[in-house]
């Protein structure tokens, strides 16, 4: 072929797509979207993901409904949104599971490639609790006694779940003896830490705090992010504890099935960056523990990176494997 026509008909190639993507763009959302939320309903992935759905529609005119495809860790809707069309009206509302699932699970319903990062929603941080009962005061007296004998169980919502990983990477970092005990969701494990099956667990801040404030069922040791939670002040973080190392959040953004034009993906995530920027959803999620981010793409890649190699690294060092 002879070399400028080839060229001419790369160019013409690239200024065609590039008009199709401004014509998509334009266009885009001409009909309803759908937030895939691989949990059940009521949890803080729900909770967030009904929270981005309410703010984006009015920023982009138009109704996104939550569809809840629950089971296997978040894999199967996971799954679901990664075989999707790529057309830009079905999203994935994320969690840590889509970056761990992959690392654990020996026969993976997706891969990590079939899923694009979009934009962080918000993050509920997560607390270690203990029954109320306990006489353990923060989480270095927790840890220090966890090394005087065999261990403490400490419940978790399933291998790879964010408990789990509280709990390996105290052990990996800090030397803890907290033996991982799983079960089937975050409700179960709670219920086991009041019933004095096991010493304790972490739970994110939307379901620990009433159990903390008025329920009285909890004691809260740490929050296990980098900051203080909005609703709750008083509580230290583990890093202002010395743990430095012990930054785990509960967290929700959005993926789309690999194949999504940019063009939509950038005016989707500008949508949510705006709603939680908005006063009156901000102060709705911080009320019940909730932290509302946005941010860029940009922003969510970079964090998603970081977080591969966080998780990365404990899933190695504690030798994670699926239950």
């Amino acid at each position: 072929m002879n070399k400028p026509y080839f060229v001419h008909i790369c160019q013409f190639l690239i200024l065609f797509l590039g008009v199709s993507s401004i014509a998509v763009a334009q266009t885009w959302p001409n009909r309803q979207i759908k937030f895939v939320v691989p949990f059940a309903a009521g949890g803080a992935n729900d909770l967030m993901a009904r929270s981005a759905a309410e703010g984006a529609s009015k920023q982009l005119n138009q109704n996104i409904i939550i569809e809840n495809r629950p089971g296997a860790g978040g894999s199967i809707g996971s799954a679901y949104v990664a075989q999707t069309i790529p057309d830009g009206y079905t999203f994935l509302i994320s969690a840590a599971g889509v970056i761990s699932n992959p690392m654990i699970k020996k026969n993976s319903l997706y891969k990590e490639t079939d899923l694009t990062p979009v934009v962080m929603i918000a993050l509920s941080p997560s607390v270690v609790v203990v029954s109320a009962k306990s006489e353990w005061k923060d989480l270095k007296d927790l840890i220090e006694a966890s090394k005087l004998g065999p261990g403490f169980h400490f419940a978790t919502a399933g291998t790879g779940s964010t408990p789990h990983f509280v709990a390996e990477l105290l052990n990996t970092k800090y030397g803890a003896k907290f033996i991982p005990v799983p079960y089937k969701s975050g409700s179960e494990s709670a219920t086991a830490v009041m019933g004095g099956q096991v010493i304790g667990t972490s739970e994110a801040s939307i379901v620990a705090l009433p159990n903390i404030k008025t329920g009285g069922k909890f004691k809260a040791l740490a929050t296990t992010w980098t900051k203080r939670i909005s609703a709750f002040p008083e509580l230290s973080t583990a890093v202002e504890q010395g743990f430095p190392e012990l930054q785990i959040a509960h967290w929700a953004g959005i993926h789309a099935p690999t194949g999504v034009p940019s063009v939509i993906l950038d005016k989707l995530a500008g949508a949510v960056d705006a709603a939680m920027k908005d006063n009156l959803t901000a102060d709705k999620l911080k009320a019940v523990g909730i932290e509302p981010v946005g941010g860029t793409r940009q922003a969510f890649n970079e964090f998603i990176k970081a977080e591969k190699s966080r998780l990365g690294f404990i899933v190695k060092s504690a030798g994670m494997k699926e239950d």
